[in-house]
């Protein structure tokens, strides 16, 4: 799948009871987006994945982090969620063996997802 937008973050208001927040930009594996509470006064907190959120729609180019229970947003508080690409490069090309064309879009599209995030 593709990369089709330029957007690698997106902020919502917490209001106390909403748990769900969605993003509209792809990530390849749940641990590639940070989870940030900034509070109404500024300051900034990255929250932990299974401990305070889980995420739904890895490979698409939306998705869903869900708060679990006693961790969700105040009223007042904003939730930034931001793609967070690991900085490596995992295709391993080997001599006269074939490859998929699958294997060349996904390692193209974590460079894209790099730069997009160095851009940021």
């Amino acid at each position: 799948m593709t990369i089709s937008t330029t957007i690698i973050k997106s902020s919502s208001s917490g209001n106390g009871s909403t748990s769900a927040f969605t993003y509209s930009f792809k990530i390849t594996d749940d641990d590639d987006i940070q989870v940030i509470i900034r509070s109404a006064t500024g300051s900034e907190t990255v929250k932990s994945k299974g401990t305070h959120y889980n995420v739904s729609g890895v490979g698409n180019n939306s998705g869903t982090v869900t708060f679990t229970s006693g961790n969700i947003p105040a009223n007042g508080e904003t939730v930034v969620l931001r793609r967070s690409t690991t900085q490596t490069q995992a295709m391993d090309l080997i001599d006269n063996d074939p490859m998929s064309a699958n294997t060349i879009e996904t390692a193209h599209d974590k460079s894209i997802a790099i730069t997009q995030e160095l851009q940021e």
